[in-house]
């Protein structure tokens, strides 16, 4: 008995000491903060939260059926097949203070992506630390580029877009850089509450529900649109709203996709507010262990085809390995299903200006890359 009392105590010690390690450890400010006060009840009056929780417009399950978690684990930390590449990947080193000289859009990996047009320099979920992840001694890492950019390189940004709260499109130490030479941040319900208690002040935070938008700056409209995910930066989810935005400046109107599974939603918007002269959608970190929070890339190209899109520019791919698929297979698998179904699909080279008066398909670069 005495012993049994001894093992008794020592598991009791051992699982109080490893809650106050999770504990602290979720202290750290890159964590965020949820929502609260008036913040909090402007998302109680939302017609897409109900009890407690945001909800997406189809019954979204995280997982498939026959899937579980333990198995996932597995999966991912075994030895994949090319999931990253195993060279120094090709990209451009652009002058970032010289592209307000014709209207162009500038892709730095995953979902990072510098639009400007008539003037305005608006910036897409940058996340330009090593790691995708709230600490930078553990996470997924980026790729290795032939050049690389940091915020320093960056001109003064008039609209920063934030899809939604996941680390690989918030990034912590990226928004403490932004903060002194950012205009606006835009983004959806509750997203805000992370960056005020960053720093950015409340004056320079708009948020939107889903079909609600404005003119966030003279001659830059955006409205938020739905997407098919979830959210969430610690152990609670669908605290915070993600989403996909319209954005309409100069003469041009383009489609940020944020992250999303395949719905009738892209129909929809495509009926409301296309044509799109050019969509950024999601196009990598799938899997059929989690079909319904993001897109294979057949349906990609076909989420194009209901936004009624001129051109399809993936992403969501190149930059971290996040899913357990080979690293080139999503822009192999959209440009198949692209060219099966005569859709536009261009493909830039990271950090390379592209001319969004006269888009062309883009060098396929990673080709002969391992």
């Amino acid at each position: 008995m005495r012993i049994l009392g001894i093992i008794i105590k020592s598991i009791f010690y051992f699982v109080l000491a490893l809650a106050l390690v999770i504990y602290l450890f979720m202290q750290q400010k890159s964590f965020g903060k949820l929502p609260s006060g008036d913040r909090l009840e402007r998302i109680k009056n939302s017609p897409h939260y109900r009890d407690g929780s945001f909800m997406n417009i189809e019954e979204t399950e995280m997982l498939a059926k026959d899937a579980s978690y333990p198995k996932m684990m597995v999966d991912f930390f075994s030895k994949g097949n090319n999931r990253g590449p195993s060279v120094t990947l090709p990209s451009i080193r652009t002058n970032l203070t010289t592209v307000r000289d014709m209207p162009s859009i500038i892709w730095f990996g995953h979902s990072s992506y510098l639009i400007s047009i008539d003037g305005k320099n608006i910036l897409v979920d940058p996340v330009f630390s090593e790691r995708a992840s709230p600490v930078q001694y553990m996470g997924s890492k980026n790729y290795l580029y032939s050049t690389t950019y940091s915020i320093e390189d960056f001109p003064p940004i008039d609209v920063v877009i934030i899809s939604h709260d996941h680390y690989d499109h918030l990034d912590y130490n990226t928004i403490l850089k932004l903060n002194s030479k950012t205009k606006v941040f835009v983004t959806g319900l509750g997203v805000g509450s992370h960056l005020e208690y960053w720093g950015v002040e409340e004056s320079r935070i708009k948020e939107f529900d889903w079909w609600e938008g404005g003119m966030v700056l003279p001659g830059v409209e955006l409205i938020a649109t739905p997407a098919r995910h979830f959210s969430g930066r610690g152990f609670k989810r669908y605290q915070t709203l993600w989403s996909s935005f319209v954005l309409k400046t100069g003469n041009k109107t383009l489609f940020i996709g944020g992250d999303s599974g395949y719905d009738a939603s892209f129909k929809k918007i495509g009926e409301k507010y296309g044509p799109f002269d050019l969509v950024m959608l999601e196009c990598g970190q799938y899997d059929k262990q989690w079909p319904f929070i993001h897109m294979m890339p057949e349906q990609t190209v076909q989420a194009s085809i209901d936004l009624n899109s001129k051109v399809l520019m993936p992403v969501h791919w190149g930059k971290f390995t996040l899913a357990l698929h080979p690293w080139t297979e999503p822009v192999e698998r959209a440009l198949k299903s692209a060219d099966e179904l005569k859709v536009k699909l261009t493909t830039p080279i990271m950090g390379d200006p592209m001319n969004l008066d006269s888009i062309t398909i883009g060098k396929r670069w990673w080709k002969g890359l391992d």
